[in-house]
């Protein structure tokens, strides 16, 4: 059988649509959008009426038919938004008030799609402003910003119920960082931490475990962190990978007593730069990367030694704070060449608030706690939409860890 040309269509259709032109007559294509709106009305109409005909088992003035004591009761007047603009509706009524429209619902006022458009504009970070803007632009409706607040506010339910989701009971490698923000709270602009923690578990899936929205930074607000995720079902974390915030190594010690604690080497080599002279800064990095480019911990120590001898007396504040902070920094260096790769550093959590960021950036100081919340989550859907592949290597890693940790990792996790 020949295959039909696209512009081939239904004869019946086709005269139907010659009748629409020739009696709408539009010149353009606004003109074609008001009938098409104009037909949605009429549809939503008819079909509003025949509902309440099957809901009383007879149709208007055909009383012979009727068999309910139930009648008709006149209509209601109904604005709804629709992607075509607003549509005033006339919902029939029943004397009984028994009648409930499946078309339309009762308290149903968007029968379009753009509560789903507002949330999608306001995932990519765009302002309450610029989503008003672009509604009226393209569909002609006006959204103030409480509306659209209270749209946006309907994922909150899901975000909190994400937020307190099952967890794994093993992974591999927990990151952990904090990333701030500006929230207004009673009349003034305050900074507050959002806490995020990212794991990858034993199958190499990648996922955010939470986000929490805490205030300053600090090992207290990461202990009920780390309780919470144990309170989720996480049960045992092989190594986590962390900043050098003071204090944290306890937290995390005191809710999960095996796991391997790697402070972020980038971390340490940030905060030891701010203290060296821009003219001693290529030199002074390039000792620093000896140091955590050796091939063992004993290689190390030597190239830390050499870099104390040579910028102890200049920077001894700056040496010191390797000596310091050694026993986490140097975790990573038990581990074989596929596993340091992936925990000797929090780039992974880094590169996610970047992301972040980007979304966020547009946003000024946020209206409150849970305004920030709800657009972090969105970010976050968005963000790991993507995160489908394994880390580079997987096989070759889980193969190190099972060797490793043999009692530690579930056959069932993989």
């Amino acid at each position: 059988m020949p295959r039909k040309s696209r512009t081939e269509r239904d004869p019946e259709k086709k005269a139907f649509m010659k009748q629409l032109l020739a009696y709408y007559q539009p010149k353009t294509v606004a003109d074609m959008q008001e009938m098409l709106k104009d037909l949605l009305k009429d549809a939503l109409q008819d079909s509003l009426e025949a509902e309440l005909d099957e809901e009383l088992g007879y149709e208007k003035y055909d009383n012979d038919k009727k068999q309910t004591d139930n009648s008709r009761n006149g209509h209601s007047s109904k604005k709804v938004r629709s992607s075509m603009g607003e549509i005033e509706l006339e919902v029939p009524r029943d004397r009984e008030g028994e009648f409930e429209p499946q078309i339309v619902p009762k308290y149903q006022r968007d029968i379009s799609d753009i509560e789903m458009k507002v949330i999608n504009m306001y995932a990519s970070g765009l302002s309450d402003r610029d989503i008003e803007k672009h509604i009226k632009d393209i569909y002609g409706i006006e959204l103030s910003p409480s509306l659209i607040s209270r749209i946006t506010d309907k994922i909150l339910p899901k975000a909190k119920e994400w937020q307190s989701r099952p967890l794994q009971e093993v992974y591999a490698c927990v990151f952990m960082d904090a990333i701030h923000f500006s929230v207004r709270e009673e009349g003034s602009v305050v900074k507050k931490a959002v806490y995020s923690a990212l794991g990858i578990d034993p199958s190499g899936h990648k996922e955010i475990l939470g986000l929490w929205v805490g205030h300053n930074e600090s090992s207290r607000y990461w202990l009920g962190v780390l309780n919470e995720l144990k309170s989720r079902g996480v049960r045992d974390i092989l190594v986590m990978s962390v900043d050098g915030l003071t204090g944290f190594n306890e937290a995390i010690t005191s809710v999960f007593p095996n796991t391997d604690i790697q402070k972020c080497v980038v971390h340490q080599v940030r905060n030891s730069t701010k203290l060296v002279n821009w003219k001693d800064m290529k030199a002074f990095t390039s000792d620093m990367k000896l140091i955590y480019r050796s091939p063992d911990e004993a290689s190390a120590l030597i190239q830390l030694d050499a870099m104390e001898e040579k910028w102890g007396s200049k920077y001894p504040h700056a040496v010191k704070s390797w000596r310091t902070n050694w026993p986490e920094l140097s975790t990573f260096y038990r581990y074989p060449l596929e596993i340091r790769k992936m925990i000797y550093t929090t780039n992974a959590m880094e590169n996610f608030h970047r992301q972040l960021r980007k979304v966020t950036k547009t946003k000024g100081a946020f209206v409150s706690a849970d305004a920030l919340f709800k657009s972090l989550y969105l970010a976050t859907e968005r963000i790991t939409e993507g995160w489908i592949g394994k880390p580079v290597n997987w096989r070759g890693t889980l193969d190190q860890l099972l060797i490793m940790f043999p009692d530690r990792i579930p056959l069932t996790s993989l």
